[in-house]
């Protein structure tokens, strides 16, 4: 076993002539060494269910996610580090042999069931499918896709507990929300919170964050006023898992500079923008900012293998 280690988080600082010349502090909070598989935001999303479900006699945690999922490997890693049983139910078709991200959660013990994108759209999945899961596998504690609920925000509010630093901005990747609905609540408004989506007309996120905020807030009986936060939907390359040549140079030249991987999918494009943002704009003039790296870098393996491209 790994140990997970969620109390001894460096935080960076970066250095570019760009960033001195307009007074900019950059830091990146290495969130993605608590653990080698259950990395950033994934071990801070799963850490409060996995407390729910033991709590309430759960021995298996089931989910979903996409073949190329990182949510999927930190689930069955966290199963396994934790004692449950894992079953991940797979948007699409099964294939053979398994990728990187489905060898790491069989490695882990998780069992998977393929369903096809079809059938995610249906009315009987939306209606059905999850009693019938629960026939076919036994009774199981549900992660959502993402793994964002009350508990993951719970999670999420934590991660503030590592910047050692004062600062203005903090920053973090949007996928499903969670993330940064968690940073939202644990700060005041005297602090500003930019959510990147990777995925194209990420604007819909809003409702998601602010229907996450409200289930935390109820949940756990917190304050739910929240107006300094916002979304850039600049930044996703055309869309969930869309990179081009311009992204790969970047994310290799950042690692070759400053030693700090980024993932392809999420760190790497909302860095690509904070540096664009700050290059060609006066927006962060005189900010101190605080980049979260949510890990996920398992997923570059995905991009190595399917599109033959080469990362530092």
């Amino acid at each position: 076993m790994n140990k997970i280690d969620e109390k001894n988080i460096p935080l960076v600082e970066v250095f570019e002539d760009f960033l001195t010349e307009k007074n900019i502090q950059l830091h990146v909070l290495r969130e993605d060494l608590i653990h080698p598989e259950i990395s950033g935001n994934k071990w801070r999303k799963l850490k409060y269910n996995c407390i729910e479900a033991k709590e309430k006699g759960f021995t298996q945690l089931l989910t979903f996610g996409g073949a190329y999922s990182n949510h999927i490997a930190a689930t069955a890693a966290a199963g396994r580090e934790f004692g449950f049983n894992t079953i991940g139910i797979i948007r699409g078709e099964e294939t053979l042999p398994l990728n990187n991200t489905l060898q790491i959660a069989a490695k882990n013990g998780m069992r998977f069931k393929y369903v096809s994108r079809q059938f995610y759209r249906t009315e009987k999945y939306r209606n059905t499918f999850l009693q019938e899961l629960e026939n076919e596998f036994g009774k199981y504690y549900l992660v959502p896709e993402g793994g964002s609920n009350a508990f993951a925000v719970k999670g999420c509010t934590e991660i503030i507990n590592n910047i050692t630093t004062d600062f203005d901005v903090i920053t973090c990747a949007n996928g499903t929300g969670g993330t940064i609905a968690g940073i939202i609540a644990s700060l005041d408004s005297s602090k500003e919170v930019i959510g990147f989506p990777a995925l194209k007309g990420g604007d819909f996120l809003k409702n998601d964050i602010q229907r996450l905020l409200n289930e935390y807030a109820i949940k756990f009986e917190k304050k739910n006023q929240h107006n300094n936060w916002s979304l850039n939907t600049d930044y996703h390359f055309g869309g969930y898992g869309k990179i081009n040549n311009e992204l790969i140079a970047f994310v290799n030249d950042f690692k070759q500079k400053h030693h700090i991987p980024l993932d392809l999918i999420y760190t790497g494009k909302m860095l690509f923008g904070i540096y664009h943002i700050a290059k060609t704009t006066d927006y962060f003039n005189g900010k101190r900012i605080v980049v979260v790296h949510t890990g996920g870098l398992q997923g570059n393996k995905g991009f190595v293998e399917r599109l033959g491209i080469e990362l530092k």
